[in-house]
């Protein structure tokens, strides 16, 4: 397994867990940090060990505090383009990952962390959980899809006032908007949740999720027919040996034994 510099990398029990670790810079996102994050997910995806992925920051204050100002302050227009594609492509890749991805959200998840975090498919939040786009206090936009997630996840609206103003939103707001799934009194539960969640879905059927993973984000992908998508997904999932045992385990009024095939 590779070693990072800026990420910890551990799997138990089919769990993939990555955790941001550069906590003196608040875990902020630098360049060698995104592509840290590119290699992990690619092993991830290649790894049949591995059936979820919980994505978090180290230390008490930060999930992800945001990128990395010493980097974006020194960006021109020749490479600014460049620097966003990238982190577009990487965090692309969680979205898209065939296995679930939840964040656990601690501290500020703010600019390039909030960006992360709404790339992955859930996410759950500790009481003193701060998100926000402050992009446009720096004379910036949001770069990493956070325009377009943003906009996916809280309506056109909200997106506009967040990224407008660059206010922080509480864990509570972020609920309420529909940005987060769950919020807990602590990072100790709220860890505790992800992994209750990630147990309820790695003993379903995994190219069930896999395919509603995909159907899912066709629902916000303009040059994709959604509901195309799921007929396909649908008809997909009865060639695959975890259909016949899931229906006949459920006649037999058992519970399913799901392989993955």
């Amino acid at each position: 397994m590779t070693t990072f510099n800026n990420l910890l990398f551990e799997k138990e029990n089919g769990i993939a867990s990555i955790t941001i670790n550069r906590p003196d810079k608040l875990n902020a996102l630098n360049i060698q940090t995104i592509e840290e994050l590119k290699e992990a997910f690619q092993q991830i995806y290649d790894d049949p060990e591995v059936k979820a992925v919980l994505l978090s920051g180290s230390g008490e204050k930060a999930f992800v505090a945001g990128a990395d100002i010493s980097e974006i302050a020194d960006l021109t227009e020749l490479n600014a383009r460049k620097f966003a594609e990238n982190g577009q492509e990487v965090f692309s890749m969680i979205e898209t990952c065939h296995k679930p991805v939840i964040a656990l959200v601690n501290g500020f998840a703010l600019g390039g962390g909030c960006e992360l975090a709404m790339a992955c498919h859930m996410r759950v939040a500790s009481a003193n959980a701060k998100f926000g786009q402050p992009e446009v206090n720096l004379g910036i936009i949001p770069g990493y899809g956070g325009t377009q997630r943003l906009t996916q996840l809280v309506g056109k609206g909200k997106s506009f006032e967040l990224c407008m103003t660059g206010d922080m939103i509480d864990a509570n707001t972020a609920l309420s908007l529909g940005l987060i799934n769950y919020v807990t009194g602590t990072i100790e539960e709220a860890k505790a949740k992800c992994e209750e969640l990630l147990g309820k879905i790695t003993a379903k059927a995994p190219v069930a999720v896999s395919l509603v993973i995909d159907c899912v984000n066709a629902a916000v992908n303009q040059t994709e027919n959604g509901y195309q998508t799921e007929a396909n997904g649908f008809a997909a999932c009865t060639k695959t040996e975890d259909f016949k045992e899931g229906t006949q385990a459920f006649l037999a009024k058992r519970k399913p034994q799901f392989k993955g095939e």
